[in-house]
């Protein structure tokens, strides 16, 4: 069990780690767009990996995802023994305000997560998932729970995928996301942001956004581009 003040007893439950209540975090996240947030990581961190691969797209347009990564990790496999408890536990141990981020081991055959998982999510209070494959998409679009996926199939994962563990660190893509990280996702993809940086980096993104609000009305007001950049915006 983690005993480094992040976690709860059980290594589950996480201590909230920011200043301000877990509601505003996330509205206030909801506001700003991946662009932003990839910024302040590349340029103020220099973290120049931190989006997960662009395959993951929401399930609409307009869908939104923020909150912290309950990690996920699993695989081809044909065996059966003990999976449905497993993934029963892991629903059960799923936080307020987590985002189920699933590792699958690279799987393009069967469908980790369907509709009757997104309702035991969202009883838990999970804010999102990103996961290669997906079935029952009308109830899980009925549910408006956000969903980014590679694919969709209507083939289950019992007896070809299984779950190894959970709440452990996973790799997706360049990016390595530990249990606690702060994930967002909008229509341009999905980012991990490190647990230790997430409110500064919310902080830092939203002084872009307000910045970007007047570079926008200096283009609308008939400055060219070159005046723009003299008076201290960019492109």
């Amino acid at each position: 069990m983690k005993t480094n003040g992040k976690y709860h007893a059980d290594g589950l439950l996480p201590i909230w780690p920011f200043p301000i209540p877990v509601s505003e975090m996330r509205e206030r996240y909801l506001v700003l767009y991946t662009g932003a947030i990839n910024d302040v990581l590349r340029f103020n961190y220099d973290l120049q990996a931190s989006s997960l691969p662009p395959a993951f797209a929401p399930l609409r347009e307009e869908m939104k995802m923020a909150g912290m990564a309950f990690t996920v990790k699993g695989g081809p496999d044909i065996t059966t023994d003990g999976e449905f408890e497993m993934r029963a536990q892991m629903l059960e141990d799923l936080h307020q305000d987590s985002v189920v981020i699933w590792d699958c081991t690279g799987d393009t055959v069967t469908s980790q997560w369907g509709e009757v998982m997104t309702m035991a999510a969202l009883k838990a209070g999970c804010r999102g998932a990103l996961i290669n494959g997906i079935r029952d998409t009308k109830a899980i679009l009925s549910l408006n729970f956000p969903v980014f996926h590679k694919y969709k199939t209507s083939t289950g994962m019992l007896g070809r995928f299984r779950m190894f563990y959970y709440q452990k660190p996973v790799q997706i893509g360049e990016v390595v996301v530990h249990p606690g990280d702060w994930i967002f996702g909008d229509i341009d993809g999905v980012i991990a942001i490190p647990q230790a940086i997430a409110f500064d980096v919310l902080i830092a993104a939203e002084k872009i956004v307000h910045k970007e609000e007047g570079i926008k009305e200096m283009v609308e007001s008939g400055m060219t581009p070159t005046e723009v950049v003299r008076n201290g915006g960019y492109f």
